[in-house]
């Protein structure tokens, strides 16, 4: 079967989207490798200067995040360029967020917004080892998402299921209806 690049008429990037701690980078890797692409991990694209407020425990302000963004976007459109498609993590909490995505990276962009509540989210933070954004910070990107409406089109799935089976919804999700069997 043809590789979603090779059979999209448009080039599309896939973002996963959540909280920290949702399992964003998790998933992203599993669709990269499944659609043959290389995977961005949107923590890899902060200034050191953000990296370091996060690590102190303090907020990022939108004059924070919007190079922020625009780095991510531009690496996805460079992976467009390069495979035809791309796949990041990136929080993406605010629709302005998404609108800046969507902006900077040609063709189709379709978000993936893994969704779990706060209990989950902080032990799977506080299991995690040698990760900058401390568990306290939870508090403040659950006060800043804005959960995507209906009109955006985002496909929302529960953080709590198996990697394996996110990654196969998504996939269904992104081939055309006329190709699945």
């Amino acid at each position: 079967m043809p590789s979603l690049a090779e059979r999209s008429p448009a080039p599309k990037a896939v973002i996963v989207m959540g909280v920290s701690g949702c399992g964003k980078s998790t998933l992203g890797a599993l669709l990269a490798e499944a659609l043959g692409c290389v995977f961005l991990e949107g923590d890899a694209f902060h200034s050191a200067e953000a990296v370091m407020k996060m690590r102190d425990g303090t907020p990022l302000t939108d004059a924070d995040r919007w190079p922020w963004l625009d780095r991510v976007a531009a690496a996805a459109a460079a992976s467009i360029d390069t495979c035809g498609i791309a796949v990041a993590a990136c929080s993406a909490l605010r629709l302005v967020y998404r609108e800046r995505l969507r902006a900077g990276v040609p063709g189709d962009v379709q978000f993936v917004f893994l969704e779990a509540d706060r209990d989950r989210l902080i032990a799977r933070m506080s299991a995690r080892a040698g990760h900058f954004m401390p568990a306290s910070l939870l508090d403040s990107q659950l006060a800043t998402l804005e959960r995507p409406s209906r009109a955006e089109r985002v496909l929302t799935l529960p953080a709590q299921a198996p990697p394996d089976v996110l990654r196969d919804r998504v996939l269904a999700h992104l081939e055309p209806p006329a190709l699945r069997a």
